[in-house]
Order: structure tokens, then C-alpha cells, then sequence
């Protein structure tokens, strides 16, 4: 007994007694459970908001409204041409805003984009600043333009630079000719010159630059410098080239965001997730029904009137297995009723829609066309 008691006490000795936490005065308490879930859900954002905000933000992006938030400058000696009121007037229909300022290098147009405060940030950076770099369009006179392409021509190498541009220019320069053709061909010798003696001076005056020597300095303006040039005939046309500019300016951050979003179509929701068919077979029909929906010119009533004679497509190969001819199989479901209102005409599958679904079934050709009407 005494060994019995000894033993027992050992055993107790040798157990470990349970770990306690010790709270000191210093110590701080944290929000309880409830303090704790109604601090998070003040903080989280609320799901209405963020709508509200992501519908402004794409109302901001319309390119009606980017329109309205960009800017032309135009420099003060474009003005002094008589053709220059042509191109305020379009500029001043268009709806965005312009300002006269000196720009460099002179007679020339940039643009500009104002962003909008705030700025929201459902949309990325680079759509606020898509088209954001600074944009040229300088114009030049036909004498002006035609010193630049005899020059081209004459110092042309890897060392050339671009006459009309200055080099420490930040912007994407543009160039825009106005009447180069006319004044060519006003420049071209008449019969009475022709006839006359020819003297080298006047000749050389005349005709500086032919138009072949002109096409290859376009080439070569477009391939080694990256430089656009613009050959118009009139003011009128100038406007138009501007305006169809500026308003391409406008829709490029509504396409980039459009970029930015993988797969539009795909949003949220169960109609985008399709029908989901388990193992057992529930929910075949209803995948089977939305597949007849999308052929052209079937109703819900002629999907049903289908899935109801046949739950499934392999219970439709089964009896198409079973007609003996092709004529039997393409007029399967032609006399199929079609559940209609009271008091109207009974209807039925007909034979179009019998015979695209059994093409659809049956058919390996990819590129066969089951709409015979479209």
C-alpha cells in the first residue's frame, strides 16, 4: 500500500500544470470581436460606391467628354494667313478647347490633354496619359518645304537632320503642305520659255526640285526620321485633316481602356458562366435548350418544343441512327408542335430549323453554311 501511494504520488508530481497568460498594466487591449468586425466594415469600401465612381470614370473616358478636356495651341503667325480663319471656325465648331500662343518652332499647332480632377482609380495611369505626348503639327510654306527636300537630297547621310525641325524638339512632329501641287506646276516652264534661249540661272530658279526628287524625300522622311508629311490643297482641307485629328485624340483613351479589359463581355454574372451539367445529368437539358437557342430565328417556344422530344443531343443521334433515309433525317423535327397562344394559329418546327440542327449534329464540314438565308 505504502508503494501504491508513493507511485501515485510520483505520477502526480510529474504532471505539467496548464500554461497561464499573465496581463500587465502596460499591456494594451485591442477592440473586442464586434469593435473589431465594425472598424473593417467602415473601412471596406462600399460596392456602390465603387460603381458610382467606375460609371463616372467611363462617363470621363466618352470621347465626347475627353473632347471637351483637350486643348489646341495655335501659334500667333499661322493667324496672319487669310486662309486662317478658315481652320479657327472648325476648331471653334469642333467643341474642344484652342489657344493663340507662340509656340516653336512658329506656324505650327500642338496638343495638349487636361486631366480630370480627381482622377479615378478604377481606370489605369496609362489611360489617363494615353496620347498625353506632345503632339506638332508644323506648316509649312511650298518655297519653305521645297528648300528642305533640296537640301535632303544634297546632304543626305547618317548624319542628316530634318530642316525644319529643330533637334532639341520634344514633340511628335507633323508637316503639312499647303498648294504644293499648284505652286509646282505654276513653277513648270510654258511654250514660249521653252522656246527661248536657255539660260541656267533662271532655269535653276524655276525649277528647283522636280516631283520625283519630292515623292523620294517623302519616302525617305517616312522611313529614316519617322516624320508624317501632309500634302493638302486648300485651307478647307487643312481644317478637316485637324479636326479629324483631334477628334482620333479624343477616342484613343476610351480604346486603351477598352485594351486594358481583357475580355469585356465576360463580366460578373451567371449568364456569362454558361449552364453547369453535373455527373447525374441535371442540368443537360438546360444547356441543351440554350444551344438551340443560338441558332438564327428560334423562339423559346420552337427550344422547347425540341428539348421536349428530345432531352438531349444523344437521344437525337440515337434517332437520327434509326431513320432509314437522308430525307427521314432532315425532316425529323420538321412537324414537332410548337406550344402558341389561345386562339392562334398551331405551329410547328418546320423544316429550315430541322435541317440546321441535323447538319449541326452530323456534319464534318468546318466551313459548311447552315443559314441558307443569311
Amino acid at each position: 500500500m505504502a508503494k501504491a501511494r508513493v507511485s501515485q504520488r510520483g505520477r502526480g508530481r510529474g504532471r505539467r500544470r496548464p500554461s497561464t497568460w499573465e496581463i500587465s498594466d502596460s499591456d494594451t487591449e485591442g477592440p473586442t470581436g464586434a469593435e473589431a468586425d465594425s472598424e473593417a466594415a467602415a473601412s471596406a469600401p462600399d460596392p456602390a460606391e465603387k460603381r458610382r465612381a467606375a460609371a463616372e470614370a467611363l462617363r470621363l473616358l466618352r470621347p465626347e467628354q475627353a473632347l471637351r478636356r483637350l486643348v489646341v495651341r495655335v501659334d500667333p503667325a499661322i493667324l496672319e494667313d487669310a486662309g486662317a480663319d478658315i481652320l479657327m471656325e472648325a476648331l471653334d465648331s469642333l467643341g474642344c478647347e484652342y489657344h493663340i500662343d507662340p509656340q516653336r518652332p512658329a506656324r505650327s499647332l500642338r496638343w495638349s490633354r487636361v486631366k480630370p480632377e480627381p482622377c479615378f482609380h478604377s481606370v489605369p495611369p496609362e489611360v489617363w496619359a494615353a496620347g498625353e505626348q506632345d503632339l506638332l503639327l508644323l506648316l509649312l510654306e511650298p518655297e519653305e518645304f521645297l528648300q528642305g527636300v533640296l537640301q535632303l537630297t544634297q546632304i543626305c547621310g547618317s548624319t542628316c537632320s530634318v530642316p525644319w525641325i529643330p533637334p532639341e524638339s520634344p514633340a511628335c512632329p507633323h508637316l503639312a503642305v499647303i498648294g504644293l501641287d499648284a505652286y509646282l506646276w505654276s513653277r513648270q516652264p510654258d511654250a514660249q520659255e521653252m522656246q527661248q534661249p536657255e539660260n541656267p540661272g533662271v532655269a535653276h530658279a524655276k525649277v528647283a526640285v522636280s516631283w520625283s526628287e519630292v515623292e523620294e524625300a517623302l519616302v525617305f522622311l517616312q522611313l529614316w526620321a519617322n516624320l508624317d508629311v501632309l500634302l493638302v490643297a486648300s485651307w478647307q482641307e487643312l481644317s478637316q485633316h485637324v479636326c479629324t485629328f483631334t477628334k482620333a485624340l479624343a477616342q484613343r483613351p476610351f480604346k486603351q481602356f477598352r485594351e486594358f479589359q481583357a475580355f469585356s463581355f465576360c463580366t460578373a454574372g451567371r449568364w456569362m458562366a454558361g449552364e453547369r451539367v453535373t455527373r447525374d445529368g441535371t442540368g443537360l437539358r438546360g444547356a441543351w435548350w440554350r444551344q438551340i437557342r443560338q441558332f438564327n430565328r428560334v423562339s423559346p417556344a420552337m427550344a422547347d418544343a425540341v428539348v421536349t422530344a428530345y432531352p438531349s443531343p444523344r437521344l437525337l443521334q440515337q434517332a437520327y441512327v434509326a431513320c432509314g433515309t437522308e430525307q427521314e433525317r432532315l425532316a425529323l423535327l420538321t412537324d414537332l408542335p410548337v406550344k402558341v397562344d389561345k386562339g392562334k394559329r398551331p405551329r410547328r418546327v418546320g423544316p429550315d430549323l430541322s435541317r440546321r440542327i441535323y447538319l449541326f449534329l452530323t456534319s464534318t464540314d468546318p466551313d459548311l453554311l447552315l443559314d441558307l438565308s443569311s
